[in-house]
């Protein structure tokens, strides 16, 4: 029985896909990978081609994280970006690399304008934390270049107020890096 075209799901996908023979498998993910530049992005990352796998995704965070003049900036957008690259199979220290990089582009952001966006610092806050807890998993010479570069972070989110480095100092005292 054919499902309802209008509630199709994976589920009834996957149900054709095991119905493909290799070479079928093979041209399929072909037509995706030259139809999208999105699908290339995800098979890039999920095999560790090229030599700039992350280029796409700090490209899309920084774009939304610190736009140009007239322009709005987006926490889910650039998260969204981050979460791509997780579900596209990404490697861990490459994922540590883009949350690393959000809060360094946020940092940064807020500080060159003068932001004052609770939204915005909550995001980087957050961010902040899911890096360190990222970087945790790694070797500790991988995980030290990254913890160096949030305590960098930090050092700049004292200058905004608003407890911003505070919290981040209590997350990195949590995580045995002092500050």
């Amino acid at each position: 029985m054919a499902p309802n075209k209008s509630k199709v799901s994976w589920k009834d996908v996957k149900a054709r896909l095991t119905d493909l023979s290799e070479t079928e498998l093979i041209k399929l993910v072909h037509d995706l990978y030259v139809g999208d530049k999105n699908n290339q992005h995800i098979l890039h990352a999920r095999f560790d081609l090229g030599d700039d796998v992350l280029g796409p995704y700090k490209a899309t965070i920084h774009r939304w994280l610190w736009p140009d003049f007239g322009q709005d900036a987006s926490v889910g957008r650039a998260k969204k970006a981050i979460a791509d690259y997780k579900n596209a199979g990404g490697q861990p220290d490459d994922l540590a690399e883009l949350r690393v990089f959000y809060c360094e582009q946020a940092a940064g952001f807020i500080d060159s304008i003068a932001l004052e966006d609770e939204t915005y610092f909550d995001a980087l806050i957050a961010m902040f934390e899911h890096a360190l807890v990222t970087i945790a998993a790694l070797p500790l010479k991988k995980a030290q270049s990254y913890s160096n570069r949030l305590e960098n972070v930090s050092l700049i989110c004292h200058r905004f107020g608003y407890g911003v480095g505070d919290e981040m100092d209590e997350f990195l005292a949590n995580h045995g890096i002092n500050n």
